[in-house]
């Protein structure tokens, strides 16, 4: 089973539960309108998916309990014990259809919607008191699959007796005789009960016996003697993201708890102790490293569970281009690389919406329309990229277009004309691109239903920051567009760099941290700013006090920053790495600073943001305005 329709059939098969437990509180509460439209929506939800995985049958039977309902919603029909009787039997099908799915079952070889089922949904959507299918449906249920594969699964209870019957007649002799050889092999029971089993058929004078497992069998091949299956194994279970947040934090906290420990035993160590003493610190050095292990194991192990494939997310876009490229007369094919790379499931659920206003940008403002593109001497068909891979600690997700790129004097002259910045703001073309993230900004003059309301760019560096990310803008006229999203591959523990400056202890995210380097008495200066050549080329120095308001202090190390725009950062001192417990900031807002930690120590660390650091220590709105 494909990871899709496995998502598709643990998310349905929770609605169906669901169903089942709407449909018997409408028995009892047949006014309900809430419950009436819950089950509408399961109904629906299951065959919007059912559809989208091309699985007819399931199709066919949501569609018509959908109408039901709708019909009940609206009073067009009355909820009577048929309806109820109708669902529960549609609910019942769809379950089937699904456990069949969950056991291993091709979508293609899943069993039909039986005639009688539709018959009684549609008598229910007509408002019938009574269905002749319903009447019907308790002596047909063991007859309701494909009859053809009955001989397969009649195995253990085909025939009516191993022996001749109280009548004299051999039943199993006679049944064997008209199946093919090697498909039927006689159980080994207490022939006492299968006198009386073939007693009692015969009494009943049918031969309900030879087709009685025939709903078991209703896909299985004719030459299976094993009637029934054991369920698949389940291989996943659904955990509210809560529980699994508070795990995590636990994890977390039990690794900070360990290192402090390890800590204070170091320092411990510095005495002597002697007999006894000497013996227990022994015993107390080798229990804390276990527990060390232990807890670092439970970290780890929580956040597998929190990892998820970016292709999940991914697998939703080329559909959404299609008919957004149909609907604009563009020609547009999207490529899509690295969806195995893993990602925090906070990350995935939040990057979807900031993910489609940059495909819907870039479909509606990049790309030209084939006319367009050929007069320029461009292919008719525009391409647009979407790679995702791990650099570091860091993912990094690019979504790049061959359109018509960005004009930076055009978004200069646009933002002026709407107020976001001075007239005569002097804007280098990498910090004019970064305008589109303005709230209130579009270069569109006309509003359509696809973009130039001026509310999507800023949601999208709002959705990234918020996980700690950054994005950049690169881009070229008449080439195209390129938008690189980098985000830390988990949110609650990072990698950091401890430093200090100014008296105040702060992690920088080890993601864009580079190298470490001396600074020098006197720098050289560039334009009135302080210059250090690093590997051969020159990199402005920032004094990370001066970047977030600090008192001037004296910066001797320099921490190499990868950025777009490489520079040097200059700090106090660097106190070592340590991957910390990152607890958001809710009550204030600090520019710059993202969260706080606690180092090994105890001590309370400021993280400054990856963002803040990737445009330079200075926030992009404040410096185009």
């Amino acid at each position: 089973m494909d990871d899709m329709l496995k998502e598709f059939v643990v998310e349905a098969m929770d609605l169906a539960v669901n169903v089942e437990e709407h449909l018997l509180r409408l028995e009892r509460d047949p006014d309900n309108k809430e419950t009436l439209n819950a089950v509408f929506r399961s109904f629906h939800t299951i065959k919007g998916g059912a559809g989208f995985m091309n699985l007819g049958a399931l199709v066919s039977a949501c569609h018509l309990t959908e109408n039901l309902f709708d019909a009940l919603r609206t009073g067009a029909a009355p909820v009577t014990p048929l309806s109820i009787e109708a669902a529960l039997q549609a609910s019942g099908f769809v379950a089937d259809q699904l456990t069949d799915l969950n056991n291993g079952t091709a979508p293609d070889q899943l069993a039909p919607m039986p005639a009688d089922l539709e018959a009684i949904l549609k008598d229910a959507i007509e408002g019938k008191a009574s269905s002749a299918a319903g009447k019907a449906k308790p002596a047909a249920a063991p007859a309701a699959a494909a009859p053809a594969a009955a001989p397969a699964a009649a195995a253990p209870s085909a025939a009516p007796a191993a022996a001749p019957s109280a009548d004299g007649l051999d039943w199993e002799g006679m049944y064997e005789a008209v199946v093919p050889p090697g498909t039927y092999v006689r159980p080994v029971v207490d022939a006492r009960a299968e006198g009386v089993a073939a007693a009692h058929a015969a009494a009943e004078g049918t031969q309900a016996a030879v087709h009685a497992p025939a709903p078991e069998a209703k896909e299985r091949p004719a030459g299976e003697a094993k009637p029934t299956s054991a369920p698949a194994k389940e291989e996943s279970i659904r955990i509210d993201a809560v529980k699994l947040d508070a795990l995590l934090e636990v994890a977390g906290e039990s690794v900070q708890a360990a290192n402090q420990a390890a800590v204070l035993l170091e320092r411990l160590q510095q005495f002597k102790f002697e007999g006894q003493a000497a013996t227990l610190m022994s015993a107390l050095t080798e229990t804390l490293e276990r527990a060390s292990r232990y807890s670092t194991e439970l970290q780890r192990a929580t956040l597998a569970t929190r990892m998820q494939p970016v292709g999940r997310l991914f697998q939703k876009f080329p559909r959404l281009v299609r008919e957004l490229a149909k609907d604009l007369g563009k020609e547009v094919e999207l490529t899509i690389e690295g969806a195995e790379t893993e990602v925090d499931r906070v990350v995935v659920d939040s990057l979807y919406d900031p993910l489609v206003h940059m495909l819907r940008n870039a479909l509606d403002h990049g790309v030209e329309a084939p006319d367009a593109r050929m007069a320029i001497g461009k292919p008719p068909k525009a391409y647009i990229s979407l790679k995702a891979w791990q650099e570091a600690n860091s993912v990094m997700i690019v979504l790049q277009d061959d359109g018509k790129g960005m004009d930076p004097v055009a978004l200069r002259r646009k933002a002026a004309e709407k107020g976001l910045i001075s007239p005569s703001a002097n804007l280098s073309d990498d910090e004019s691109y970064q305008l589109v993230f303005l709230p209130g900004f579009s270069t569109k003059e006309v509003a359509s239903s696809v973009s130039g309301r001026g509310v999507g760019m800023d949601v999208v560096k709002t959705a990234v920051e918020k996980n700690r990310g950054a994005i950049h803008i690169e881009s070229a006229l008449g080439k195209g567009t390129k938008f690189a999203i980098r985000l830390p591959i988990e949110l609650s523990i990072v990698p950091t760099m401890l430093v200090s400056t100014s008296g105040a202890l702060l992690a920088l995210p080890m993601a864009v941290v580079e190298r470490v380097v001396e600074l020098p008495e006197v720098f050289m200066e560039v334009g009135g700013a302080p210059v250090l050549k690093d590997q051969g080329r020159p990199l402005p120095v920032r004094s990370l006090a001066g970047a977030l308001g600090y008192e001037p202090c004296s910066e001797r190390v320099g921490i190499v920053i990868n950025s777009p725009q490489p520079y040097i950062l200059a700090v106090a001192a660097v106190d070592g790495t340590a991957d910390l417990v990152i607890k958001p900031m809710t009550a204030l807002s600090v520019d710059g600073i993202t969260g706080t930690a606690r180092s090994a120590e105890g001590d309370l660390v400021l993280v400054v943001g990856l963002s803040f650091l990737m445009d330079g220590c200075r926030g992009s709105v404040r410096m185009a305005a």
